[in-house]
C-alpha cells in the first residue's frame, strides 16, 4: 500500500511544473539562441565593414591609376597650358600631375591692359604682355601646386605657338637668373609684350598726318 501511495504522488504532481534539470536545460538553449543572433549580427558588420574596405581601396587604386594615366600625356619636352576656373592661365612646365594635385614651374601668364585713345571712346588698344612669375610684391617662387578641382583642363603647347616663341624670347633676352627690378618702393615684373590692338592707333596716326598735311599747305 505505501509503494502504491507514492506512486499516486508522482502522478498527482501538476503538468505545469517542470524538473530542476529541464528548466535548466531551457534556460540554456535560451543563451544559446542569444549568443548565435549576436554572432550573425557580428558577422554582417564584420562583412559590411569588409565590403566598404574594399570599395575604398578600389575608388583610391583606379583614381591613382587615372592621374598616372593622364601624368603619361605630359610632354616633358615641352610648354604645358593650365586653364583655371576662374579664367587664370599658367604657362610652364607640369613635372607632377595625380589626383589631388597638379605641380609646374618655370611659371608665365598673360597680363592685359586696355587702353582707350582720347576722343575715341569706340577704339580701343589690348597691350598684351606674357609676365613671367616671381616679381610679384608677395615675391613667390617660379613654383606652384594648384588643386585639380580648380583645373578646366590642360594641354601641351606647340614649339611655335605664340605663346612659346614669347617664352624663348624672354629667356633669351633675360639669360642666367630671373632679376626683379624695384622702383619707387614697388615691384616690377618683367614681361615680353605678344600681340596688340593697332584699331586705335592706326586712327591716331592718320589724324596726325592729316594735321602735317593741312600745316605744309
Amino acid at each position: 500500500m505505501e509503494w502504491m501511495n507514492r506512486g499516486d504522488q508522482r502522478q498527482g504532481q501538476p503538468a505545469g511544473q517542470q524538473s530542476a534539470p529541464a528548466a535548466q536545460t531551457a534556460a540554456k538553449q535560451k543563451v544559446s539562441l542569444k549568443a548565435i543572433r549576436s554572432l550573425k549580427i557580428a558577422q554582417v558588420a564584420l562583412l559590411f565593414s569588409v565590403t566598404v574596405l574594399i570599395v575604398a581601396v578600389v575608388w583610391f587604386v583606379a583614381l591613382g591609376n587615372s592621374g598616372s594615366k593622364e601624368a603619361g600625356y605630359v610632354d616633358k619636352s615641352k610648354l604645358q597650358a593650365v586653364f583655371l576656373n576662374g579664367g587664370q592661365v599658367y604657362f610652364g612646365n607640369i613635372n607632377d600631375l595625380n589626383g589631388k594635385f597638379l605641380s609646374m614651374e618655370n611659371i608665365y601668364y598673360l597680363r592685359v591692359n586696355q587702353q582707350v585713345q582720347p576722343n575715341q571712346s569706340n577704339n580701343t588698344s589690348n597691350d598684351i604682355s606674357l609676365v613671367k612669375l616671381g616679381c610679384e610684391l608677395h615675391g613667390p617662387q617660379d613654383s606652384m601646386v594648384i588643386n585639380r578641382e580648380q583645373i578646366i583642363f590642360w594641354e601641351n603647347l606647340k614649339d611655335d605657338g605664340q605663346v612659346a616663341k614669347a617664352v624663348a624670347n624672354y629667356k633669351e633676352q633675360n639669360p642666367g637668373e630671373q632679376k626683379c627690378e624695384t622702383n619707387s618702393g614697388s615691384s616690377s615684373t618683367n614681361s615680353t609684350t605678344t600681340n596688340s590692338s593697332s584699331t586705335g592707333n592706326n586712327t591716331t596716326t592718320n589724324s596726325n598726318n592729316s594735321t602735317t598735311n593741312s600745316s605744309n599747305r
